[in-house]
């Protein structure tokens, strides 16, 4: 039995009915966190959010934690949003700007290198990412550079792309919910259950 209890209190496994031993940054609402496996954001692993259509909360909802992990010290590379980053409101929301950082690549193929480095070199404590098409092999070689520099890598990717392959830890589906909230479909979850939340802002 000692030998048996020896394995089963080793990080790297975990019984059917628990959740994962995942390191994880808190999001900063409570009920998202209490889905997923250590509470949060997987730290050196990719996480997909996926939208219905830009601009129904998805910010919203990386927001408290980048504001924390900025106050924290801690460094937040942007890379290639669809729209400039509005300053005020990221000032509102408690991200300290000068711990920030707004890649804006010439192309695609340098995009995808400047985020591989950026994930490998660990400088960075959180990647917001808004790629191009990514084909599996490109997918992949994001999560062993997230895993090699521990960094929290989330990809906003277009719905379409949901069904298709991905070394992903963590895959949610995001729509609007009535009242201005945000329902959020947990439909891939590393070591966790897939589970349906509705965030209120």
């Amino acid at each position: 039995m000692p030998a048996l209890q020896a394995i089963l209190a080793r990080p790297d496994v975990w019984r059917g009915q628990d959740f994962a031993r995942v390191i994880a940054e808190p999001s900063g609402y409570p009920e998202l966190d209490r889905r997923l496996p250590g509470g949060g954001w997987p730290v050196g692993a990719l996480t997909e959010l996926f939208s219905t259509t830009q601009g129904i909360g998805e910010m919203r909802l990386v927001l408290p934690w980048v504001a924390r992990l900025t106050q924290a010290g801690g460094r937040v590379a942007l890379i290639d949003p669809p729209h400039l980053p509005y300053a005020p409101a990221l000032l509102q929301a408690g991200v300290y700007l000068p711990r920030t950082v707004l890649i804006r690549p010439q192309s695609e193929a340098g995009g995808l290198w400047a985020t591989e480095q950026i994930l490998r070199a660990g400088a960075c404590g959180a990647a917001l990412i808004w790629p191009p098409k990514l084909d599996p092999t490109a997918l992949r070689r994001l999560q062993l550079a997230a895993e090699t520099g521990k960094t929290t890598a989330l990809l906003f990717r277009e719905l379409s792309a949901a069904a298709t392959f991905s070394p992903a830890a963590l895959r949610l589906k995001l729509a609007p919910a009535a009242g201005g909230g945000l329902a959020i479909d947990i439909f891939k979850c590393r070591g966790g259950q897939p589970a349906v939340v509705e965030l209120r802002f």
